[in-house]
């Protein structure tokens, strides 16, 4: 069985983090595809984000209609900085014989030499790159450095997928929120309901 992972804080889970994937799966072919909420990010530990809870529940609501993709609470359960190798570990013992393929978008691949223990990291996944910039239809692989310029050994495998550009970001969603603005273009109206229902994002929220 071959796994894809999306992780990522979801604040909120838009079109964006469904379709991109969705694309990348019919090229791809994952047995399924598991989104996991992180508790809180390594790269964005100043940053406050809606309790995990809710956005565990916003992922599920958004995927609901979709066989093959799930939400996986792992990373809420640890708690403290989530960091993709303890995720990796966890769902390999979880998993045995399983494959598993990390998504990640193109901006990311510049950081990877900086995300914890990259070594047992590249060997526990492949990673999936959703690039913004135009490629061909077929996914490419590539075996290279994050970066040029990296002194690590690590070689982490790329494999770089194009994918629909969906023009939106979790910032922008919160900014309409708390200007009143309608955010039903951009996330699932189960999604939207439920924002509003809890009084998310308006100001002087968490």
């Amino acid at each position: 069985m071959r796994i894809g992972i999306c992780g990522g804080t979801f604040d909120p889970f838009h079109r964006g983090h469904l379709d991109t994937v969705l694309a990348a799966r019919e090229k791809l072919q994952w047995d399924r595809v598991l989104y996991i909420p992180a508790w809180r990010q390594p790269f964005k530990t100043h940053l406050d984000a809606a309790p995990g809870a809710h956005r565990f529940a916003m992922t599920a609501l958004a995927i609901r209609d979709y066989d093959m993709l799930y939400v996986s609470p792992i990373e809420l359960d640890r708690g403290g900085i989530s960091y993709s190798v303890d995720t990796l570990e966890e769902l390999h013992r979880r998993n045995p014989g399983a494959s598993f393929d990390w998504i990640i978008g193109d901006d990311n691949v510049a950081n990877l030499d900086r995300w914890k223990d990259p070594e047992r990291l590249f060997k526990l996944a492949r990673f999936v790159v959703l690039s913004r910039q135009p490629t061909t239809d077929n996914p490419t692989t590539r075996n290279e450095p994050a970066t040029p310029q990296t002194s690590s050994p690590a070689k982490p495998n790329l494999l770089f997928a194009h994918n629909p550009t969906v023009p939106i970001s979790s910032t922008e969603i919160r900014r309409r929120v708390r200007a009143g603005e309608p955010i039903d273009a951009f996330v699932d109206p189960l999604v939207s309901r439920y924002i509003h229902h809890y009084g998310l994002y308006k100001e002087g929220q968490p």
